[in-house]
């Protein structure tokens, strides 16, 4: 059985695989804070159609609570432990959409249809900024069905990463931002490639650049909007050129070949 990968933006991504939809990190919306949509049209309603949403850490642009209120009432929701009690917007959606809300840490498994969902370390700030104490854990996670597909969210490069993940053919890597500078616990272009390097996944798609950028910034480093996927997949063929990219627009689908 095939999986499919629907990339609608940022890290806002639909994995279907043995008949589960999991989508993670939803957003959708066109303006966020400072922020504002600047490329790929806002995902359309079937984007919120989903079996199990995974949530990789608290910062605004991938806990929205605004953006979980479109999903069905009932839907699954698997976040960082501790953010319910972090994010009192997050208790408010889950409550008046009956969402089932499942609280994990790196190790813990949820199992959803023919799937398993691992939750796994990432080395970024897992705080609900701009305040807040370092309680809740940043995450990645590994869907296990058909294939293995590592979403990262958000994370820089850290020691152990290939053991903590473990074999994926999929890897979902952030290569940018949305803004001119990343900070520490992100990988860019470069960083994004090195770490499928480490991983060695049949194929590897690059998220998190090219949505959202500041209000009134356009002419600011313009490139570090529009290049990150592009360079991601040119450093990639010269360190790990086995690695098949997919290198999607918004709204784009692939079903990822990912025999060797």
């Amino acid at each position: 059985m095939s999986v499919e990968v629907t990339w609608w933006g940022h890290a806002t991504v639909t994995v279907e695989d043995s008949g589960v939809r999991v989508l993670t990190d939803p957003l959708f919306t066109r303006r966020l804070a400072h922020l504002r949509r600047r490329r790929g049209a806002l995902p359309p309603p079937e984007a919120a159609r989903a079996d199990l949403v995974l949530v990789s850490h608290l910062h605004a642009d991938h806990l929205h609570p605004a953006s979980l209120a479109r999903l069905a009432p009932g839907t699954r929701l698997v976040v960082p432990r501790g953010a319910p009690d972090a994010v009192p917007g997050l208790r408010r959606v889950a409550g008046a959409r009956r969402l089932r809300v499942t609280e994990v840490r790196p190790g813990d498994e949820v199992a959803a249809g023919a799937l398993t969902v691992r939750a796994v370390h990432a080395a970024h700030d897992g705080r609900r900024l701009p305040y807040g104490p370092q309680r809740v854990p940043a995450l990645g996670y590994v869907i296990h069905g058909a294939a293995r597909t590592y979403f990262a969210g958000d994370t820089g490069l850290f020691d152990g990463m290939a053991d903590e993940v473990g074999p994926c053919e999929t890897a979902l890597l952030p290569v940018g931002g949305w803004g001119p500078f990343l900070g520490p616990g992100h990988l860019d272009a470069w960083r994004a490639a090195e770490a499928a390097a480490r991983l060695a996944p049949a194929c590897a798609v690059p998220v998190h650049y090219g949505t959202y950028w500041p209000i009134g910034m356009a002419a600011v480093r313009p490139r570090e909007f529009h290049a990150p996927g592009r360079e991601f997949e040119q450093r990639l063929a010269l360190v790990a050129p086995e690695v098949t990219v997919y290198r999607l627009g918004h709204g784009e689908s692939v079903r990822p070949v990912v025999a060797r």
